[in-house]
């Protein structure tokens, strides 16, 4: 069997078990295909009632999990059956594998390594915009501390890195603040015991909080959009230093699509693909952030606003011709377990009324997790991301482990 083949597609297996995971499953399973879920640490994907199987994801190297998958295909007959991945590492082991587990399934990553490791990367990612004239943020690659302490961009600067292979409060944070030069060296100091220095990268903050950061996304074929929205992360947790979009908008964005298409254009990408820009506050100029380029967190909003990004996907690999449309604006997609707390710190702080934040959560509405025809994984989302934070105390604690999706 051939990664290009067209046709119908017995099932999908989806690895990893998070909520981006379950949205997969979600997606897929209401249109009756059968899913089958390769757990990791996180199992809400796992709980759905759209979930057929669910299995354990070996947390091994690279090869092992080919071979699992593999073997997983040969005993379980799951031969043509359409694999997705939960995130980045995932995403990066079927592109460079997909030689081998394309002789069993139907490969979600389309494009080859070559090509996606421009969006792994985010060395490569910020070398792909200066090319294209695409601006992003002041970066620099430190060699050794004397870099570090000569950095001669503005503060508030970040260290940030460039993959994450390795699990640690480093890459968990993904990216770590700091308000002057004898902060950003000392935070170096830590980074560098965490992953290799040459991953570690300084930037200078755009400032603006998560309603500055806005994305282009689409189901792409030839390098271009056929389905496609713009969206505005609102709020995000932490509000003022966001790791991940808590509450997020689609709206009507002209310039953020007119930046991103080049992008897109330029990589020949096929698939689905998120492009994260911020305004700059200063000037109103967008920069460039990150490419995602498989699930990201809040891709479910793309259902409610008319895009339901992995279904369209699965009938592009199908072979049924997807016709183009974009995502309908003032759609809403929130996260509760983690907007509410933000909104509180919001309204503690005097940025937020509750009529206001009540009023956000007014229709037409997904929820990344509470869905009425889904119960289980939102009643056990709670007692599930504290064992979860449990198990990971030691990898606060400094100790690298292998990515979980």
């Amino acid at each position: 069997m051939s990664d290009n083949q067209r046709g119908p597609m017995p099932g999908a297996l989806v690895i990893g078990g998070d909520y981006k995971s379950l949205g997969v499953v979600r997606s897929l399973g209401r249109h009756g295909i059968p899913v089958w879920v390769l757990r990791d640490d996180h199992v809400l994907a796992s709980l759905s009632r759209y979930c057929a199987r669910s299995l354990p994801w070996p947390a091994t190297t690279e090869d092992e999990q080919v071979d699992h998958l593999l073997d997983l295909a040969r005993r379980h007959g799951l031969d043509g059956w359409a694999l997705f991945p939960g995130g980045d590492e995932t995403a990066a082991l079927l592109a460079r594998n997909r030689g081998p587990l394309s002789t069993r399934y139907r490969l979600t990553i389309l494009e080859p390594w070559e090509t996606l490791r421009w969006a792994y990367d985010k060395r490569l990612t910020y070398r792909l915009a200066a090319e294209l004239g695409v601006e992003h943020p002041f970066t620099r690659y430190p060699r050794d501390r004397d870099d570090v302490l000569a950095f001669d961009g503005d503060y508030p600067a970040i260290l940030k890195p460039a993959t994450r292979h390795e699990l640690n409060s480093f890459t968990i944070a993904k990216a770590w603040p700091a308000s002057d030069a004898a902060t950003l060296a000392a935070r170096y100091d830590e980074a560098r015991k965490l992953i290799d220095p040459s991953l570690i990268m300084i930037q200078t903050l755009v400032p603006g909080d998560g309603a500055s950061q806005v994305s282009f996304a689409a189901l792409c074929q030839n390098g271009r959009p056929v389905a496609s929205l713009v969206a505005r992360r609102t709020r995000q947790w932490p509000m003022d230093f966001g790791r991940a979009s808590t509450y997020v908008e689609t709206i009507d964005a002209p310039d953020v699509e007119e930046l991103a298409r080049p992008i897109i254009e330029i990589l020949g990408f096929d698939g689905i693909i998120e492009i994260e820009f911020k305004r700059d506050a200063r000037d109103g100029r967008l920069k460039l952030l990150d490419i995602n380029p498989r699930p990201w967190g809040w891709h479910t909003l793309g259902r409610r606003a008319g895009v339901d990004f992995p279904y369209l996907l699965w009938q592009m690999l199908s072979g049924i011709p997807v016709a183009p449309r974009r995502g309908r604006p003032g759609v809403r997609w929130v996260r509760a377990l983690t907007d509410v707390p933000t909104a509180i710190g919001e309204m503690r702080a005097g940025r937020l009324s509750p009529r206001a934040y009540v009023s956000s959560l007014r229709g037409p509405i997904e929820y990344a997790v509470l869905a009425a025809d889904d119960l289980v994984p939102a009643l056990l989302e709670v007692p599930a991301t504290a064992f979860l934070a449990w198990g990971r105390r030691d990898n606060d604690a400094g100790r690298p482990a292998r990515v979980a999706t």
